[in-house]
């Protein structure tokens, strides 16, 4: 089916569509004609406003979920009016203050990312989401303990005393020795550093043939960093607050959607992926409904954002997730107004 354009529609069909979006996104519930002739100053008869529904039915911007209900948008006729006609309203000072004061309260960065997005959950009546990279430990001390012929165990202690492994696949014919001089090597050098850095001054030193280490010992230092690093790249943190809020007053009408959303919130890898998507670009992403699969059986919407630092690069993604009647024109300047401070918090 093609999905006619907003400029195609008629007059009177604009009109009726907006007024019925808007309806359904403030109640939840089917807007019938005798709701809309009531309600709207459009001088039309009731017959004339199902006639005009009827045409935006088959056009595939309405739904009727019964016989005798009234229409209510599907999910292509919410992504017609999200991009085409919505209006966004910003947020209110009192609301940007809120945001702002569990941002800035004293503590670890881990917890104002965790207070600010609860506090964006309970503002936008939804989940709050934020998706930020793993935090860099600072790096204290190395070592390697051999496994067999062709793996090691690398050892990194942190400046906070956190310990992680990794195994790493060894050269063959390495000697204990060069294990033992890489491990010198680094917590010598490095300590102090994050694996960032730390990177970067093995580049550094091993391009300019500044580092005291032979063949075999470069390649452990290089190894044991690398896969460190991509470990760490690829578990990003998931913070969720506010799922309780997705179960409001509505929500005993349709407990099934509410639990497979809920379910949903629990596969975090998925959750992660789906923002992460919306890393690109400077525009806020909205998902809505059967856009994507992840949320086709929930009927739910997600608003994304990345957080960008001061240079420009993205350092995290923050959103929400709730019914597809979300307050669209109301949320989406807030999540933009979140990512703006958590972009100050995270520079």
């Amino acid at each position: 089916m093609t999905i006619p354009p907003i400029g195609e529609l008629t007059d009177r069909a604009r009109d009726v569509f907006r007024i019925v979006v808007e309806s359904y996104l403030d109640t939840g519930a089917p807007v019938g004609s005798r709701t809309i002739s009531k309600i709207s100053a459009l001088n039309l008869s009731p017959a004339s406003i199902r006639n005009v529904m009827q045409d935006l039915e088959e056009a595939g911007l309405l739904a009727a979920p019964h016989t005798s209900a009234g229409r209510m948008p599907t999910d292509v006729g919410l992504r017609l009016f999200v991009d085409g006609m919505m209006q966004a309203n910003e947020p209110s000072a009192e609301e940007r203050a809120a945001i702002e004061a569990r941002a800035g309260k004293v503590g670890p960065v881990e917890e104002a990312i965790a207070n600010t997005t609860a506090a964006l959950s309970g503002l936008s009546a939804c989940a709050g989401l934020v998706l930020v990279p793993k935090a860099e430990p600072v790096l204290r001390q190395f070592g390697f303990v051999p496994l067999s012929q062709d793996r090691a165990l690398a050892v990194l202690v942190g400046e906070d005393g956190s310990v992680e492994n990794r195994v790493v696949h060894l050269p063959g014919g390495i000697d204990p020795h060069a294990l033992q001089q890489a491990a010198n090597y680094m917590s010598s050098m490095l300590a102090g550093l994050t694996l960032a850095q730390a990177r970067a001054r093995i580049d550094r030193d091993l391009t300019q043939k500044r580092a005291a280490l032979d063949s075999a010992a470069a390649l452990l230092v290089e190894r044991g960093l690398a896969v460190w690093s991509e470990d760490g790249d690829r578990r990003p943190v998931l913070i969720v607050r506010g799922q309780a809020r997705l179960v409001d007053a509505t929500a005993a009408e349709d407990l099934e959607r509410v639990r497979q959303l809920l379910d949903e919130l629990e596969g975090k890898e998925e959750i992660s992926r789906l923002l992460d998507s919306a890393r690109e670009g400077e525009a806020t992403r909205i998902f809505i409904g059967s856009e994507n699969k992840l949320f086709a059986l929930s009927g739910s919407s997600v608003i994304a954002k990345p957080v960008r630092s001061l240079d420009g690069r993205v350092v995290g993604v923050v959103g929400v997730i709730g019914p597809t009647r979300l307050n669209y024109a109301r949320v989406v300047p807030m999540v933009d107004f979140t990512a703006a401070t958590l972009a100050r918090l995270l520079a």
